[in-house]
Order: C-alpha cells, then sequence, then structure tokens
C-alpha cells in the first residue's frame, strides 16, 4: 500500500458541523417535553446530526463489523484460551451461535465477519469475509509483530471495508473483534499511545489469574523495551506490538469518518484501534460513540485518553462488538425521538411560562 492512500482519506475528515450541532439542539428544545428531560438521548441525537451532516436523518442502517485475527504473543500462555479459539469462534459467528449474533439478529444490524489473519484456512464459507493479511502476527516478545508494510495493508483493509458498507448503504457502524492475545496487543498499544505504565492499562482478558496477569504485564513492559515503538507514529506501534483486526478497525474508523458516517466502539480492543486512528487524524475522534464502560482495567484509560463517555456501564468484557450492539438501540431511539416528536407548536401544547422552570412536567 502507498501511504498516500492513507493520507488522502485523512485528509478529507471534516470537524462536526457546529452550525448543525446548534440547530439540532434548538428542535430538541422546542420538541413537546421540558428541556433536556431527555438527558444523554438529546445529545446523542445532536451530534450525530453533526457528524452525518443532515439536519433530519433518517433511522440509519447499521453494520456490525468484526474482525477476527491471531496473535504470537498467545504463545506466551497470555490468555486463558488456547489460541485455536479465535477459529472455532469465527466457525461459530458464521453458524450464528456467538453472543454478537444473537445480538445483531436482536437489533435488526447486518453483521460481516472478517478474517483479517486467523492461523486457519477456513475456506470460504457463507458470510465470511476474507482480508487476510498473514496467518496471525509474529510473537512480538521477541520481533515485531508484522512488517510495516503489512501494518498497513491492514489499515487500506479497514478503509476498504468502511467505504464498501457506505456503498451498501449502511449508515451506522458498530465495531468488534475475534484474536486469543489480542488485550496483550492493545496493552501494548495504549501503553505506547497514552504513555500511561503499562500495570494501568493492562487487564485480566479472558480471566487469568493474578501470577498470568503479572507475567503479561512484564512480557508488554520487555517488548516495549526492545522495540521502543514511536509514540508519534502510530504505524510504527501497530507494526511492533499489534494486531491484524486492530489494524483492519483504524481503518474501518478513518474511512467511516471521511464519510461522515458514525462508529461505534465497543471495548478495551476497539479503543485500541481507536487510538490509532486518533492519532492519524485528531478529527475522526468526533464520528466516535463509547458505547460501555469495560471491565477491563485500560479501557477507563482509554476512555479518558480519547475524551469519550460511554453510554453504558454493563460490566461487560465480552468484545466480539456484544456492546456497541447494545448501543445501536439507544442511538437509533434518540434519533427517532428527535425526527418523529412534535414540535410545541406543531402539537398546539403550550410551553414552559417560565424559562427557568423546564426541567420536568412533574415539577
Amino acid at each position: 500500500m502507498d501511504t498516500t492512500i492513507l493520507e488522502r482519506v485523512c485528509a478529507s475528515i471534516v470537524p462536526l458541523d457546529s452550525a448543525l450541532l446548534d440547530q439540532a439542539r434548538e428542535r430538541l428544545n422546542r420538541l413537546t417535553k421540558p428541556i433536556g428531560s431527555l438527558g444523554r438521548l438529546e445529545t446523542l441525537a445532536a451530534q450525530y446530526v453533526a457528524m452525518t451532516g443532515e439536519l433530519m436523518p433518517p433511522i440509519p442502517a447499521s453494520l456490525v463489523v468484526v474482525m477476527a485475527a491471531d496473535h504470537g504473543i498467545a504463545a506466551e500462555g497470555v490468555s486463558a484460551y488456547p489460541a485455536c479459539v479465535t477459529r472455532q469462534m469465527v466457525q461459530n459467528f458464521l453458524r450464528g451461535g456467538a453472543a454478537i449474533t444473537v445480538l445483531a439478529r436482536r437489533v435488526g444490524a447486518t453483521l460481516w465477519v472478517v478474517d483479517m489473519g486467523v492461523a486457519a484456512e477456513l475456506g470460504d464459507p457463507p458470510g465470511l469475509i476474507t482480508n487476510k493479511i498473514g496467518p496471525g502476527t509474529k510473537n512480538f516478545r521477541y520481533q515485531p509483530a508484522m512488517t510495516r508494510t503489512q501494518a498497513l495493508a491492514a489499515i487500506e483493509s479497514g478503509i476498504a471495508l468502511a467505504q464498501k458498507a457506505w456503498e451498501q448503504g449502511a449508515r451506522l457502524l458498530a465495531i468488534g473483534e475475534m484474536g486469543i492475545g489480542n488485550t496483550t496487543a492493545s496493552a501494548a498499544i495504549a501503553a505506547a499511545m497514552t504513555g500511561q505504565p503499562v500495570r494501568e492499562v493492562t487487564g485480566h482478558g479472558t480471566g487469568i489469574d493474578a501470577g498470568t496477569w503479572e507475567r503479561k504485564v512484564q512480557l508488554i513492559e520487555q517488548a516495549l523495551q526492545r522495540h521502543r515503538p514511536d509514540p508519534r507514529d502510530p504505524i510504527d506501534i501497530l507494526g511492533k506490538v499489534g494486531g491484524f483486526e486492530i489494524g483492519g478497525l483504524a481503518g474501518v474508523i478513518l474511512g467511516a469518518a471521511a464519510r461522515r458516517m458514525p462508529v461505534v466502539l465497543d471495548g478495551f480492543i476497539t479503543g485500541a484501534s481507536a487510538l490509532l486512528a486518533v492519532g492519524f487524524n485528531p478529527s475522526c475522534r468526533a464520528y466516535l460513540f463509547a458505547s460501555h464502560r469495560s471491565v477491563e482495567r485500560g479501557h477507563e484509560v482509554i476512555l479518558r485518553h480519547l475524551d469519550l463517555d460511554p453510554l453504558l456501564d454493563l460490566d461487560l468484557r465480552l468484545g466480539e462488538g456484544t456492546g456497541a450492539c447494545l448501543a445501536i438501540n439507544l442511538i437509533q431511539a434518540a434519533i427517532a425521538l428527535y425526527t418523529g416528536m412534535a414540535t410545541f407548536d406543531e402539537a398546539g401544547v403550550d410551553g414552559p411560562v417560565d424559562s427557568t422552570m423546564t426541567s420536568s412536567f412533574d415539577s
């Protein structure tokens, strides 16, 4: 991949339309309710309007993109599950038996399952998109996880998928992942991008014990010391300690932002992808919704660094895009309220007699 593709996409990402944001807020204040009484649903609706550039947007067709890849660092025993689970869970996605497939059906979202680097040949089953960069990354304890060329290819793949999603009518993307070992890679990325100590961004992933967690922290610290990824260069960080699915999701974020298409983040791993994307172009941060606050320790650090306020706090730590899928309902509800409710004038309802008494009809 020529870096001009990435540069061109980054250059096409525009800041939010502040005038539309103000117009959306004005409309929300004229709807038949006390001002601000729908809380964060009002904020969601106004943000969505400013993101998309449509003052009266339709309820968006939603697409969940789940990217899967294996990680060489899994050979160090950093997960409670063997590496073969990545392949097995992808097959479970395709059969419809995973949590994300259940939730995607529940919210009426299309699901794309993408092989970015599973360390097995999965064939050509219905529903699988094969964008395999390689059969898993290298073990970054000893060598860079991937080449710079592979890192760029992963990002380019994600950009192309976002474009394809747009062309097929999607207007709201939710992103998720699958990959044994990917919380280790994400912790390394988070430490490199935020400058926080490894211990502050490393969690228990799939449920490892205290001793394994300590080893995980030490492995990440040693890898960062060995490879010294450049915090000013997201491609360097991705290449040295990242994962193919993490890079692909960063590309999805950039490609979607270039199309003014909002992206709903899931948990810790998609947060690491967002760190990389914002590292390429800070303007893409304005096109992100944080679906939930994960139990994974480093997620709170990422949310603070990106200045994102999650919509849900349900003690989730599964990944797959499950939290992002749940948030689709809230975003669609916010848009439905914004576009479907009548204003006071339209409904023939009297407005407040005192502008200081607008918090609740029950007051």
